[in-house]
């Protein structure tokens, strides 16, 4: 007995070396490729310092359930925007709090009895209402609760324009971010959707919606989420833009091409990551048609969003996060190992195969084999300390670099304090912030199949 589990420890350390040495090449790839290609675009924008924007007529959609707290800031917020022509149409779910009314209140929405052409399937609306307000055209849908993906395509039926932008109803844009998101497809006609930057809103000191200074908060659940997002949303998705092979566009800030996502159905109401579903959807859609396509990352696009204050929100957005990116592969579990979308489908899709949707097993499976050596007293203890004390601070490092690239490019000023809070962040982040988070992820596959089109709601500031 003691001589199989010799074996097995011993393959399974090999297996773990390799897994965590190739995890560690991306993560040191990904920054340095990324940090290149930011120098080459500050580069190119210097040059073209006095471009003229042509401004391509944008359609902001807006998804709310029970968002009575925050609704009307957001939606001042972008009446503030510095891009012509816009439209903000904001769709209530359903919600059962005062969301409608105080929007009708604030604005003086009028009802109307404009009629949607229903190109994309959804649950009917209830009432429709708009006000124009300094010359931006708002319109307020009440309609039948069906989840987020359904409210985006009541969205999408209602917009006027050619391009729209899917936002979070907590978010907020600053006032050049229109501007800033449409660029790749002023450059590129084959561009059909950009995704934007975020940036934790519980973070930074806002003034006319320009962000001016970075500061870390007092909640710690807060501050490790900042490292993460800079590593998770800067660094891995420049790389991928640089092959046209990002996954993800965030559903609190992406533009798309309306006509391109109406030929592919839509989003999915019944996935809980319908906005990773719509992108892989939209990979497949243009391969399947030989349609020439980008997909396109523009981190200088910035969108202030909420996260979670407290260990029992996050748990709940990250299993949610996890069961949407289980549904999304699956259902397009087509494309992998498939050489009609090339390194969309050998690279993308097998990194978030391997490092983000099974992870968890694996992470779990680590921790069982050190567990099973200690008690057959095969764990070389202070061997395993020094590796994984290695690996942290490696793995802080690279935190410390994406960080620093967040910085740069969105032009933010931070303290010295800060700068010292952000070396022991980065390191408590990747040595054991993210390993609780594994946990997490792996206890949602538990839930598989329970509240699919459940809203996730986290406390509003």
């Amino acid at each position: 007995m003691i001589m199989f589990t010799s074996q097995l420890l011993y393959f399974a350390s090999l297996f773990f070396i390799a897994y965590l040495l190739l995890y560690a090449i991306f993560s040191y790839l990904a920054i340095a490729i990324g940090a290149y290609k930011l120098y080459q675009h500050d580069r190119i924008l210097r040059i073209k310092k006095d471009l003229e924007y042509r401004h391509f007529p944008i359609s902001i959609l807006v998804p709310a359930y029970n968002e009575e707290i925050t609704i009307i800031s957001s939606i001042k917020s972008l009446l503030a925007i510095d891009y012509h022509p816009y439209e903000i149409v904001v769709i209530d779910d359903g919600s059962t709090d005062k969301t409608s009314q105080r929007l009708i209140d604030a604005f003086g929405m009028e009802p109307t009895t404009r009629t949607i052409e229903h190109k994309l399937q959804c649950q009917p609306q209830d009432k429709l209402y708009e006000k124009v307000v300094n010359g931006i055209t708002i319109t307020l849908i009440r309609k039948k609760n069906g989840g987020k993906g359904d409210a985006l395509n009541m969205g999408i039926n209602a917009c006027n324009y050619p391009y729209f932008i899917c936002m979070d109803a907590d978010s907020k844009l600053l006032r050049d971010s229109l501007k800033k998101i449409i660029q790749p497809i002023i450059e590129d006609n084959t561009v059909v959707s950009v995704g934007g930057m975020l940036l934790i809103s519980q973070c930074v000191l806002i003034d006319d919606s320009n962000a001016l200074r970075f500061r870390f908060p007092a909640n710690l659940i807060v501050s490790l989420q900042v490292v993460e997002y800079a590593r998770s949303f800067l660094s891995s998705r420049i790389l991928m833009d640089s092959f046209n092979g990002n996954l993800i566009i965030s559903g609190a800030f992406g533009l798309f091409n309306k006509s391109m996502v109406v030929a592919t159905g839509g989003y999915s109401p019944n996935c809980l990551g319908e906005d990773m579903e719509l992108v892989l959807k939209l990979h497949g859609f243009c391969r399947n048609n030989n349609i020439k396509y980008r997909m396109r990352y523009q981190p200088e696009a910035i969108c202030m969003t909420q996260v979670p204050m407290s260990l029992k929100d996050l748990r709940a957005q990250r299993r949610r996060w996890h069961l949407g990116l289980f549904q999304s592969m699956h259902i397009h579990r087509r494309i992998m190992l498939n050489h009609n979308f090339g390194l969309v489908s050998f690279f993308s899709f097998l990194y978030y195969l391997f490092y983000e949707l099974v992870a968890p097993f694996i992470e779990v499976f680590g921790i069982f084999t050190v567990i099973l050596a200690a008690y057959f007293g095969l764990l070389d203890v202070g061997a395993m300390v020094l590796f994984f004390s290695l690996y942290a601070l490696y793995g802080g490092a690279l935190s410390l670099a994406s960080f620093s690239q967040h910085m740069y490019i969105q032009k933010l000023k931070i303290s010295s304090i800060d700068m010292l809070k952000t070396l022991f962040l980065c390191i408590l982040e990747f040595g054991f912030f993210r390993h609780t988070l594994v946990f997490v992820r792996f206890a949602a596959f538990f839930r598989y199949g329970k509240n699919k089109r459940v809203w996730g709601k986290i406390k509003r500031v």
